[in-house]
């Protein structure tokens, strides 16, 4: 066995979205190629309502999945699909964009908002595939119990749990995973797989290393099959990322994400003409 060890670490920057949400971009445009499959990840925490009670109006996606997971909070939902409803504690919006959805996510003031949201590329042979929709609740989401660790299986598959979800297109182990202090906790990862975490609270050291690192930071990890964590005297608390890498072109503008700018001309062309909605 081989163990991951950290090969990036990204704190990302505060960034205002939609129509005022402040939020912390963790990764973007600039590591797509590290990154590989995941083309973004934004993670919000806050007990002032003001932060992002503004939410996010009518916009388009094509060419992505979006994955909004809530640990604490409540957004309310709609889409041209005629999907709508809210997203509360532990649980999951599942988006398949496809050829082009419209939507909107109009968070709602609530004790503490705590989640995030991760864009997953689409192979560019499924980038126009139907749109589609997952309304993942949170008796839904197996969790395992393990001696001073709780998994919740969002996507994919841990200890014989299995998620409602697993992605149609790019198969994506999510992991929330919650350890109390002066644990040890290891997964296989298969070698080819991009791995990365996103530490929600507390801290921890990974693989052989001792160097203790704290919340609201992405870590990427280099190759090997096992990740390795052990959390600290306050306990830790991240998401667990793993996909195996696309490898192809991509073209990125806004919510669109394509492969050839062509593809993308044409997506905002179908936009003020009217057509983007198949």
């Amino acid at each position: 066995m081989k163990i991951r060890e950290i090969k990036k670490i990204v704190t990302g920057v505060r960034a205002v979205d939609g129509a005022g949400v402040k939020l912390v971009r963790v990764i973007g445009h600039n590591d797509v190629n590290d990154f590989d499959p995941f083309l973004m990840f934004d993670a919000f925490d806050s007990v002032n309502p003001e932060d992002y009670t503004k939410g996010f109006p009518w916009h388009p996606h094509r060419g992505i999945e979006t994955i909004t997971y809530l640990i604490k909070g409540d957004i309310e939902h709609q889409d041209s699909l005629g999907n709508k409803g809210s997203i509360l504690d532990g649980c999951c919006q599942w988006m398949t964009a496809g050829s082009g959805v419209m939507h909107q996510e109009m968070p709602k003031a609530s004790d503490r908002m705590l989640g995030a949201q991760l864009w997953l590329n689409l192979p560019k042979e499924n980038k126009m595939t139907n749109p589609n929709y997952c309304d993942i609740k949170s008796e839904m989401v197996p969790e395992v119990e393990e001696e001073g660790v709780t998994v919740r299986v969002i996507s994919g598959d841990y200890k014989g749990k299995s998620s409602s979800v697993y992605g149609d297109y790019v198969k994506m182990l999510y992991l929330d995973v919650d350890m109390k202090p002066d644990t040890e906790w290891n997964i296989n990862i298969k070698e080819e797989n991009t791995l990365f975490i996103y530490i929600v609270e507390g801290e921890g050291s990974f693989g052989k290393s001792s160097d203790i690192l704290q919340s609201k930071r992405a870590l990427l990890f280099d190759d090997g099959n096992e990740f390795k964590v052990k959390s600290s005297e306050n306990g830790i608390r991240f998401f667990l990322f793993a996909a195996k890498p696309l490898k192809e072109p991509i073209s990125w503008g806004g919510p669109i994400v394509m492969n050839t700018r062509e593809e993308l001309n044409k997506a905002f062309e179908e936009l003020e003409n009217g057509t983007f909605i198949k």
